[in-house]
């Protein structure tokens, strides 16, 4: 008989913290996963995933994490990356910008084609290619779960959710472990390195504080914090208003359009108030925010629903994985610059590709902890992730789904 046991909240986030530094642990002791830029949160967060469904594999009990506090990660972070980003970045964005735009339509594009290739070879339901595209891929866990109930009612495909589930799961996996590795193979190819010295926006030093530098007190914390929730607020009543007029769009984007305008009003309207931006305090607000998030998604995954995987979903799912490792090296590296900037955003790119926004942030935080700050690469992803890539998605999946 199946047992379901529910976690209240504070043992949620007490288990994605023994996850992380769990992880830390093990990376300390395997030094390959920290050579190779895997995060820490992704290593311990799978062996929490695996102990769980070993435990419900074996007893059939299955334990459900209360993930509420996701939410309000995912607000923190984006803000945080939004009081980063000054308008001065996003007009010298220039043709960096520009090409990451493109490389990331182009994935999306390449994604469906792949993804609808495949299900016609195997002759099955048109509709299967929809699931098996950049819905579950580019867009992640939450685009799955939110247009799957579409796509069941529209084309009558009642195991959508699972399918959709079943592929972001895969591509949250995977693409926490290649980003760190793809970034590190190209910086120890061509011999790349930072020409930011300075800590970074998000993914601080492993040494930081440990030299007496750049410490944070809590005043530098408490004052952070105040200006991220006034921005967040901002952030929930330009929700309210865009409701009002049938607009629809994540609330993290609201956040995040508030954090920047507060970030590029507040310094000339009042000079005198002292802005967080590119401190110690933001990044490790942001870094907390950020892997507490993933630590609650992967070890929540139920990790015995990919048993159910059918080998198609297997075979265009391993399709995937060598499109967008290709895509990366011969496309995205080369475009955008084949520096060390550019090597940060292959490691980006794999997540964005693979698993979702977060999983990107992750990949590249862990990769300038070790080798040092881009600030370039964060401010353009931020950009690209946030302002354009679920719209541009929802977009694609509208349009197929037509």
């Amino acid at each position: 008989m199946a047992t379901i046991i529910h976690l209240p909240l504070i043992v949620s986030i007490t288990i994605a913290i023994l996850a992380l530094s769990l992880g830390g642990r093990i990376s300390r002791y395997l030094n390959v996963l920290h050579t190779w830029g895997v995060p820490n949160v992704v290593t311990g967060g799978l062996i929490v995933a695996v102990i769980c469904s070993a435990l419900h594999t074996l007893t059939g009990i299955t334990i459900n994490f209360d993930l509420s506090a996701r939410d309000i990660l995912l607000l923190y972070f984006f803000t945080c990356i939004g009081l980063n980003i000054r308008l001065t970045d996003v007009t010298s964005g220039g043709r960096p910008l520009y090409h990451l735009l493109l490389l990331t339509t182009g994935l999306i594009i390449l994604q469906n084609l792949v993804a609808y290739a495949i299900v016609s070879a195997f002759s099955l339901p048109p509709a299967l290619s929809v699931l098996l595209g950049s819905m579950a891929l580019t867009g992640g866990h939450g685009t799955a779960i939110a247009w799957s109930p579409f796509i069941d009612a529209y084309f009558g495909i009642d195991n959508a959710l699972e399918v959709g589930i079943a592929v972001a799961t895969l591509g949250l996996i995977t693409g926490s472990l290649l980003g760190g590795p793809i970034a590190h193979r190209l910086m120890t190819r061509f011999r790349l390195k930072t020409n930011h010295p300075k800590p970074p926006i998000v993914g601080l030093p492993e040494d930081m504080g440990t030299d007496g530098k750049n410490d944070i007190n809590h005043f530098d914390l408490l004052r952070t914090i105040a200006i991220i929730h006034i921005a967040i607020l901002l952030g929930y009543g330009m929700d309210g208003v865009l409701k009002a007029v049938n607009i629809t769009m994540p609330l993290f984007v609201s956040a995040l359009i508030m954090a920047m305008a507060i970030a590029n009003a507040i310094p000339r309207l009042f000079p005198a108030v002292i802005m967080p931006a590119k401190t110690p305090a933001l990044a490790l607000i942001s870094d907390l925010s950020l892997e507490l998030f993933l630590a609650l998604s992967l070890i929540s995954m139920q990790l015995w629903q990919l048993s159910g995987t059918g080998i198609t979903i297997l075979l265009l799912f391993t399709t995937h994985v060598v499109l967008v490792v290709l895509y990366i090296l011969v496309c995205v590296f080369p475009l955008m610059g084949k520096d060390y900037d550019a090597a940060v955003i292959a490691a980006g790119f794999t997540g964005i590709g693979l698993g979702s926004t977060a999983t990107a942030f992750t990949n590249m935080s862990a990769t300038t902890s070790i080798h040092g700050s881009s600030p370039k690469a964060f401010i353009l992803l931020s950009i690209v992730a946030a302002l354009f890539l679920d719209i541009a998605n929802s977009a694609f999946i509208a349009f197929l789904m037509r």
